[in-house]
């Protein structure tokens, strides 16, 4: 018997062990006793990075949405599936059940096939967070068609460039979308997208803010009178478990973004086993991961992996910061949610607002806190372990990325015990690696280097759309037979993996190798402080030197800046060493930030090197005023 819930450390160690002795059987036995598989597969992994190929479940047929749904009708068809909970707190929270949701995926395939989408076409998703967004994915999985969800708060241009990329046929939008107090006109964007989109056809268009908008003669079309006359009954297509389930596009740090391909059993085996063991699911919890369904935290934790175990899944609309900064809280507290994903940069924007809207609401009823998105810094980390989880809900600080699939690193929570900014042990099955810039494996612990994965685990991107040589440079090349994640990490004396920031955010000054992320974390401890970014700019003698942008709790602070400066570069030099201390820092009102919350440090490195000129792409960012604002205050 594979162990799918683990509840122990011994435990832990003893299935870990397994998992990397025998990976076959391990993961045979998983797919085996919790999956439903129209045929069996004829072996279990076949693999060569150096190509790279990889296949998981070779031969195996199923469809994922029978997996997601239809097993569960017979013993959970009542139970609530997803759990819409809208951008206004006054409209009333919607809860479909797995027999509500069977029926309204069968009638949005069918709506997808009278349209003439066929299996193996792909479909591009620009809906905000309503239920139709979750509905659209499940509804080309059963029918075999490839989702590209592209996240509702992109450019025109970002959205034309992914539908171009991966030749979408098909968009679904919406009229448009509620976000705390504005309305945004997601149809007025995809039309102007579409005029340099000659492939699409068809455009689907949910009502959601009921406004005016144009309807292009023969292309768009209203969604629900189509759904209304859908039938609620839709065979599901049977997919080979290597077939392409869905292309997730990320920035890349060149160029134009990638098409990541995610294929369809091995990917529905892993995010499952995650997410059970990662949050320490039980059957009538209600969990909520705060992410948007348009990046892969939302594919993965608010989709896949919790509706293949029967569970409650929220689906948020609106912000944190909407009517109020307690608007979290109260979410909590009204669907007594047990187990609660975030991302630091909500946590710290949070933490900001002092603990008054934290006390207020009861949140007696979480288990499980998580944190996802980027390393959190250790003041977050205390203020949501004493504030919000009050110190009896474990943290699980999850590193993972687009290309995995799922979660790699991560404390499995009343299991492993847990430490301030380590993302802890590797998960069952996963194999990393801290590798030197020689390309040699640094053993033992107490070790700093690059993180690379040495084996395959089942939800492992297979390629990126169209361009099977970029994924082989981008991740297949750094290290011989090794995934390369990009990411730099160290590894404690324990064994326990912190990840120190992008590889490319290190920093080498006078010879010494600088992550930025605990850099940050020291500046971040000081009580003025809210959030940094550091970046490296050229420097005469050091070769690099470091560029501090800095955020004020009170933007009107009115202490001496300078003495300012002096004091975060002691914390600095207490915490790391004099050889970290900052040259030069700026107060800014805030940090360019993608959508899903990380620093856009490539346009911060530009700004601090005096490289205005060629800042790239900034139209998707969620604040792209902040660059002009920094530009002007530069040091």
């Amino acid at each position: 018997m594979s162990n799918y819930h683990i509840k122990h450390l011994e435990e832990y160690y003893q299935v870990y062990r397994k998992s990397i002795r025998e990976p076959e059987n391990f993961w045979e036995e998983v797919a085996e006793e919790h999956f439903l598989w129209r045929k069996k597969w004829d072996k279990v992994l076949e693999w060569d990075f150096s190509k790279p190929e990889i296949k998981w479940f070779e031969g195996a047929k199923l469809n994922i949405t029978e997996n997601c749904i239809d097993r569960h009708l017979a013993t959970r068809g009542d139970k609530t599936a997803i759990l819409f909970e809208p951008n206004d707190p006054k409209e009333p929270a919607e809860h479909i059940t797995y027999k509500q949701l069977h029926k309204r995926v069968n009638q949005f395939a069918n709506v997808l096939k009278e349209n003439g989408v066929k299996k193996g076409d792909r479909v591009c998703i620009y809906v905000p967070m309503i239920p139709e967004l979750a509905i659209s994915l499940l509804a080309c999985a059963r029918i075999g068609a490839i989702h590209s969800v592209v996240f509702a708060g992109f450019s025109s241009t970002a959205l034309s460039t992914r539908i171009n990329d991966s030749d979408c046929k098909i968009v679904i939008t919406a009229d448009g979308s509620y976000r705390g107090k504005k309305t945004i006109d997601l149809k007025g964007i995809v039309d102007e997208a579409l005029e340099s989109c000659a492939g699409v056809k068809t455009v689907l268009v949910a009502k959601r803010i009921n406004s005016d908008i144009h309807m292009e003669e023969g292309r768009d079309k209203w969604l629900q009178p189509l759904l209304d006359e859908a039938s609620t009954e839709c065979t599901a297509e049977v997919m080979d478990a290597e077939d392409p389930l869905f292309i997730l596009y990320t920035s890349g740090s060149t160029g134009k973004p990638k098409g990541m391909v995610h294929t369809t059993g091995g990917y529905m085996v892993y995010t499952a086993y995650t997410f059970k063991n990662a949050f320490q699911y039980t059957e009538n919890d209600v969990y909520w991961c705060t992410a948007d369904i348009g990046w892969i935290t939302g594919h993965s934790y608010i989709v896949y992996g919790p509706l293949a175990n029967g569970a409650t899944t929220v689906l948020f609309e609106g912000v944190p910061s909407y009517p109020d900064f307690g608007r979290f809280w109260d979410i909590v507290e009204k669907h007594k949610i047990n187990q609660f994903y975030t991302a630091p940069t909500a946590i710290r924007a949070l933490a900001k607002q002092g603990t008054e809207l934290v006390d207020k609401y009861d949140l007696s009823s979480l288990k499980v806190l998580g944190s996802v998105g980027e390393p959190i810094n250790e003041e977050a980390w205390h203020w949501y372990n004493d504030n919000v989880g009050k110190k009896k809900s474990p943290i699980i600080d999850s590193w993972w990325q687009t290309e995995t699939g799922g979660i790699m690193i991560t404390p499995i929570p009343y299991v492993t015990p847990t430490k301030p900014t380590y993302a802890t042990l590797p998960f069952i099955g996963i194999q990393p690696a801290l590798m030197d810039e020689n390309g040699d494996e640094l053993k033992g612990n107490q070790v700093e280097g690059r993180l690379c994965i040495k084996f395959p685990w089942p939800s492992i991107a297979r390629t990126i759309w169209g361009n099977h040589q970029r994924y082989k440079e981008t991740y297949f090349s750094a290290f011989d037979n090794m995934y390369f994640t990009g990411d730099g990490a160290l590894r404690d004396e324990v064994g326990y993996y912190r990840i120190t920031g992008r590889v490319d955010d290190v920093i080498i000054v006078s010879g010494h190798n600088l992550g930025t992320a605990p850099i940050e974390d020291a500046i971040n401890e000081h009580p003025a402080v809210a959030e940094s970014a550091i970046v490296g700019f050229p420097h005469d003698v050091k070769g690099s030197a470091l560029y501090g942008y800095v955020i004020l709790k009170d933007a009107g602070e009115s202490r001496n800046h300078d003495n300012l400066r002096k004091e975060i570069n002691q914390i600095i030099t207490e915490h790391i060493g004099p050889i970290a201390k900052l040259d030069k820092i700026q107060f800014s009102e805030g940090l360019p930030k993608t959508r899903s919350g990380k620093i856009m440090r490539r346009i911060l490195r530009k700004i601090a090197s005096n490289e205005m000129d060629n800042l790239g792409d900034t139209s998707t960012l969620l604040n792209p005023e902040v660059v002009q604002n920094i530009i002007d205050n530069r040091m």
